[in-house]
């Protein structure tokens, strides 16, 4: 391939959903079949702390390494075909990362044309622009910054595609970026390939969309699909494809001859993850998910079209993180009769201990049942008592509180034991999402011939916002009479839940317009609080797309300050939406029967 042809659709492959997926996959998609463009997503909220602690070892990583394994293996023959390869691995540090592409493909006797993509980075420029009047406020509670106490390591701008755009036009066959939204990897090659303008909203939205359904890898070919039924093939799943057209509709496909399944409704599934509002705000465009329709065109090919674009905010996301202090969590295993007891004991005893639950500056005990009444197995007889302490003196919640726990063995509840040896204390991290305006962030291309030059942020129309007023489908018959019979909701509707920052996201789907028409009826976020006790005192926002026949809701708070920080045995909200599906609620007979 020498150059784009925008008389055909754009390959875009994913290679990586985050920062230690399968190595094998960027071999696997180049090898399986034609491609052009090799992408993989490597940036989680929470992986930007992680390769802040890998550069407060070593100032010159920052970055994910697995992705120079993975182009170890595949670099020659994408330059051999004309693969172009897009990856947000710079982490902390792109430019670093562009080094050691080009060293090895050095030692590989190659010579590709690397670019690579900065400014997001705002970690050092925190105190002058709050000095300048930008107050930094967390996106959910509303306090600013300076008032929070809290000591930002990393601080990183949310950019969108149009530089790794304008580095594939200038020629580069590598294009490594540090945190772009996971949705531009797909934006800045189509937008490239297609030769896009700025106000293109509704292709690039169709972009927008593509990308959230393939950044996550194997999630949207079976991974982590509600209806296991429905996956006939239970090899490991292939990685996805996007073919994205000149119009900004796509379709999403994956290689022959590997596992998994591509149908409606694992995209619809992936479409829902870690959303809120329908309208999906990116620094290129706001996608609205509530226009778009999903067909399937064949077996493992579902076209994605008619996605409404508008012009994007004036404000780019930011995601700081913030040292939190120390925590260490330590777990008793009770088992056969008295739980509750002697869970209660096991508190009393150690807290007296250690001075007190109010020694620290927070300490959170669950009791996990898992057991059940003459257990035919001793494991089926156990439960957990998982004890979470946090503080700012790391010397609290080390080896003094992991020692004190050990000190109950012979002098606890009977049957008593831990699940580890007594451990250390571990730092961990606060999530803070606030927004900045675009203004005030530099995009930056570095190209391949060593020169530079800054990408324009798109500029916000109002005038087309209006347009975007989508109406609503009314339901069918939204409350059907008859029978009634109580059953899982995961047998009337699918879920996929997971995190956003400190909240939870459960986005809920039917596969018919009459039982969407029930759940739109039936699934208030009162009722939702009922099923999920944990929110009972936390707010939820419900959110209708009805071209989806879903709801998605967000869980406000329910991880706190964020995965680092969370102390519910589930921090990323993976199994939230699983969870949701098992509880039982009273729902018509004639819709379970079709």
């Amino acid at each position: 391939m020498s150059g784009p042809d925008p008389r055909r659709s754009v390959r875009i492959a994913n290679c990586s959903g985050f920062y230690g997926d399968r190595i094998a996959a960027a071999r696997e998609m180049v090898d399986g079949g034609p491609i052009d463009v090799l992408t993989g997503d490597y940036l989680a909220e929470l992986t930007m702390m992680i390769l802040w602690k890998a550069r407060q070892k070593d100032p010159a990583a920052g970055y994910a390494k697995t992705f120079l394994t993975q182009l170890e293996q595949v670099l020659g023959t994408c330059l051999d075909r004309g693969i172009r390869i897009v990856a947000n691995a710079g982490g902390l540090n792109p430019g670093g990362l562009a080094e050691e592409v080009k060293a090895l493909a050095t030692r590989l006797g190659l010579a590709p044309r690397v670019a690579h993509v900065t400014g997001d980075d705002l970690s050092g420029r925190l105190a002058e622009l709050q000095a300048a009047g930008h107050d930094l406020a967390q996106l959910d509670t509303g306090q600013k910054l300076a008032e929070a106490g809290v000591a930002p390591v990393s601080a990183n701008a949310y950019l969108g595609g149009w530089g790794i755009a304008e580095a594939l036009g200038a020629g580069a066959d590598v294009v490594v970026t540090g945190r772009v939204t996971d949705a531009s990897l797909v934006v800045g090659p189509a937008a490239w390939w297609h030769g896009w303008g700025r106000g293109d909203w509704d292709a690039l939205a169709g972009a927008v969309a593509a990308g959230h359904v393939i950044e996550c890898g194997p999630q949207a070919t079976g991974g982590n699909y509600a209806f296991l039924e429905e996956i006939i093939d239970r090899r490991y799943p292939g990685f996805p494809i996007a073919e994205v057209a000149a119009d900004g509709s796509s379709v999403i496909t994956k290689h022959d001859d590997t596992g998994g399944l591509v149908s409606v409704g694992t995209v619809t599934a992936q479409l829902l993850y870690e959303i809120a509002e329908p309208g999906y705000a990116n620094p290129d465009v706001v996608a609205h998910f509530d226009t778009l329709r999903l067909d399937q065109e064949g077996p493992h090919r579902v076209r994605i079209s008619g996605t409404r674009g508008s012009p994007p905010p004036d404000r780019l996301k930011v995601a700081l993180n913030c040292h939190g202090g120390y925590r260490n969590t330590m777990t008793l295993v009770l088992t056969g009769l008295d739980i509750e007891a002697k869970a209660a004991w096991a508190e009393h005893e150690l807290f007296d201990l250690l001075g007190g639950k109010a020694s620290f500056a927070e300490a959170d005990v669950r009791l996990l049942r898992f057991d059940r009444p003459d257990a035919p197995t001793n494991e089926q007889a156990t439960a957990h008592l998982r004890i979470t302490v946090k503080d700012a003196d790391p010397q609290k919640v080390g080896r003094r509180f992991s020692d004190a726990m050990m000190e109950l063995i012979l002098a606890g509840y009977a049957g008593i034991h831990t699940t580890t040896p007594p451990t250390a204390e571990s730092p961990f991290a606060m999530y803070w999402p606030t927004t900045i305006p675009a203004a005030e962030v530099t995009h930056l291309v570095e190209l391949p011939d060593g020169g530079a030059f800054e990408v324009p942020h798109t500029a916000a129309n109002d005038v087309q916002v209006a347009l975007m007023t989508v109406p609503k489908a009314a339901p069918t018959s939204s409350r059907p009479s008859g029978e009634t019979r109580r059953v899982a909701l995961g047998r009337i509707c699918g879920a996929r839940s997971g995190d956003k920052g400190g909240n939870a996201n459960i986005g809920l789907w039917t596969r018919s317009a009459e039982a969407y028409g029930w759940l739109i009826d039936t699934l208030t976020p009162d009722r939702l609080r009922e099923l999920l006790p944990e929110a009972a005192d936390l707010v939820i926002r419900r959110f209708e797309l009805p071209n989806l026949h879903a709801l998605n809701f967000v869980v406000v708070g329910l991880l706190g300050d964020g995965v680092a920080s969370a102390t519910r045995p589930d921090p990323q909200a993976k199994g939230l939406g699983e969870y949701v599906r098992s509880r039982h609620i009273d729902v018509p007979a004639r819709l379970l029967s079709t």
